[in-house]
C-alpha cells in the first residue's frame, strides 16, 4: 500500500514535533521496513537509550518522547497525571499522525506497561505488541520479587565494592522529588540492570552517564497510585504479542515474562539467557532477531 504524502512526511528521519491535545509530542524516525513505535521506561527516563540501530536496519523506528520527558510537552498537573490511559492517548495520537494502516508497538519496562494497556484498549491499527522487560502486575507481589531478585544480585556481587553504592540508590527511590533525584538513582541503580555490569564496565559506564530523566510521580492527576494488574484482561488480547525477557533482570524478570506469555492468546516468548533489563543492548542480534521475526511473521499489509 503506497504511502501517502503526509505519511511519507511524518515518517521522514529525524526529529519530528506535533500538538496533540494541547501539549507538544515529539518523536524520532529512523530506519526503513515496517513501522515499529517505540516507548521508553520509566516512567520519566528519555528516549535515548532504547535506540536500535540493529532494528532500524529491517524496520522504521519511531522513537516515542514520551510526554513530560525531553521537550515534549508537559501536562498542567506536572509531575502527576501520566497514567497509561494518558500515555495511549498519545500514542494514539502519534499512530493517528503518521496516517499508516498498521503500525507495531514495542514497549520497554514501564513502556510495556503502556503497550499493553494500549492493545487492551486500542488494538485498532495495531499489527502487533512486543512487550519487553514487561509485567502483568505492579504493586506489593510485583515489588516482592524485585526485591527477591535484587538480594540475588547482591549475593552474587558481594564482593563488589561498588555494591554499597548501588543497593544505596534502590533505598533512595521512595523519596524521589526532583528531575535530579531521579537522574541520581536512575543511574545509580543502573549496574543492577546488566547481566554482567562490572564484567565490561567501560562499554555499560557509557550507558549509564548517558540516561537522561525526568521526575514523573507515577500517581494520576489527583495524586493516587496507578496500581496495575492485567490479568484478566490479558487474555482477551487479540493483538499478536511477543514477550521478550532476560534470563538476569531483576525488575521485570523470568517470572513475568513467563505468566504475560501464559496469559496472552498465541504469544511468543523469547528469554534473553545473557542480559538484564537491557537485552538490546546486551545481546543486541539475538533481540533484533526476535522482533524482525516477529514482524515479519506477522505483517498483513505491504508497505
Amino acid at each position: 500500500m503506497a504511502q501517502s504524502h503526509k505519511s511519507s512526511e511524518a515518517l521522514r528521519h529525524g526529529v519530528h514535533a506535533f500538538e496533540s491535545d494541547g501539549v507538544t509530542q515529539r518523536y524520532h524516525v529512523y530506519g526503513s521496513g515496517p513501522v515499529c513505535l517505540a516507548h521508553p521506561g520509566g516512567p520519566g527516563i528519555h528516549w535515548e537509550y532504547l535506540r536500535s540501530p540493529e532494528l532500524e536496519e529491517h524496520l522504521t523506528m519511531v522513537y516515542v518522547e514520551a510526554l513530560g520527558t525531553g521537550d515534549s510537552g508537559r501536562l498542567p498537573t506536572h509531575p502527576h497525571g501520566y497514567t497509561r490511559e494518558r500515555y495511549s492517548i498519545a500514542l494514539q495520537r502519534i499512530i493517528d499522525h503518521l496516517g499508516i494502516p498498521e503500525v507495531y508497538l514495542l514497549g520497554h519496562s514501564h513502556g510495556a506497561f503502556v503497550a499493553a494497556y494500549h492493545a487492551i484498549h486500542r488494538p485498532a491499527g495495531l499489527a502487533g505488541v512486543i512487550l519487553y522487560e514487561g509485567a502483568p502486575v505492579t504493586g506489593p507481589e510485583h515489588g516482592a520479587e524485585a526485591t527477591r531478585r535484587l538480594q540475588e544480585f547482591a549475593a552474587a556481587h558481594a564482593d563488589r565494592p561498588e555494591l554499597t553504592d548501588v543497593l544505596a540508590a534502590f533505598g533512595a527511590m521512595q523519596d524521589i522529588s526532583s528531575d535530579a533525584q531521579t537522574l541520581a538513582v536512575a543511574r545509580g541503580v543502573l549496574p543492577s540492570y546488566f547481566a554482567d555490569y562490572w564484567g565490561d564496565e567501560k562499554r555499560w559506564a557509557q550507558v549509564r552517564d548517558a540516561v537522561r530523566a525526568t521526575y514523573i510521580s507515577g500517581l494520576d492527576a489527583l495524586g493516587t497510585p496507578e496500581l496495575i494488574d492485567d490479568r484478566a484482561d490479558l487474555p482477551k488480547l487479540t493483538v499478536p504479542a511477543l514477550v521478550i525477557v532476560g534470563r538476569f533482570d531483576i525488575i521485570c524478570g523470568p517470572r513475568w515474562g513467563r505468566e504475560l506469555n501464559d496469559l496472552i492468546p498465541g504469544s511468543r516468548l523469547v528469554v534473553l539467557e545473557n542480559s538484564g533489563h537491557l537485552g538490546h543492548l546486551e545481546e543486541s542480534e539475538l533481540f533484533t532477531d526476535a522482533v524482525r521475526n516477529f514482524v515479519h511473521s506477522t505483517r498483513r499489509f505491504s508497505r
